[in-house]
């Protein structure tokens, strides 16, 4: 069964440690790829002013990047997976693109595009052909990516590092 310990490397290379907040990142403040309102949506005032905003998201501790991917990797029921790159590569886009990364490999899989993972998308996930599902979802995220820029071309500027993200992601039995 997959492990989580063998992704968030992954994940904190290609996001890094510290806080950002470009003025064409559509994410806005952000740290370790957690942006502010993925925070928000956590609840927590880190700093006790009353408001959730980007002063928590800068105090952002490494635990906080656990308890967050944490929170990702049981959206996708990635304990029950059984290839490690295949819950790797669906964690990942649910992390950076939230219930798109469950919605978009549902229908690759033909099962209840609700983004809900239940037992019908784990089994279909583990039935299939390891390979040739990665190479599926891999295609769809790239597709997915694609078409964000396609939509706001101020987006072009990251296509570059996605797909090099995409490129972390390789198929191992």
């Amino acid at each position: 069964m997959a492990n989580i310990e063998l992704l968030a490397p992954i994940v904190l290379q290609w996001e890094g440690k510290t806080y950002t907040d470009s003025p064409s990142d559509r994410g806005g403040p952000t740290k370790m790829g957690i942006t502010l309102s993925a925070w928000k949506s956590q609840g927590y005032d880190k700093d006790g002013d009353g408001d959730i905003d980007e002063d928590d998201v800068k105090l952002l501790t490494m635990a906080d990047f656990t308890f967050i991917l944490k929170s990702r990797w049981d959206r996708w029921q990635a304990d029950k997976i059984v290839n490690q790159s295949i819950a790797n590569l669906l964690v990942d886009w649910v992390y950076c693109s939230g219930k798109w990364g469950i919605i978009l490999p549902q229908r690759l899989l033909f099962v209840k595009d609700d983004g809900l993972v239940g037992r019908y998308t784990i089994s279909a996930v583990n039935k299939s052909n390891q390979a040739f599902l990665h190479k599926m979802i891999l295609d769809a995220r790239r597709d997915f990516l694609y078409n964000i820029v396609c939509n706001d071309k101020s987006q072009n500027k990251w296509l570059n590092g996605w797909m090099n993200r995409l490129k972390s992601f390789p198929f191992i039995k």
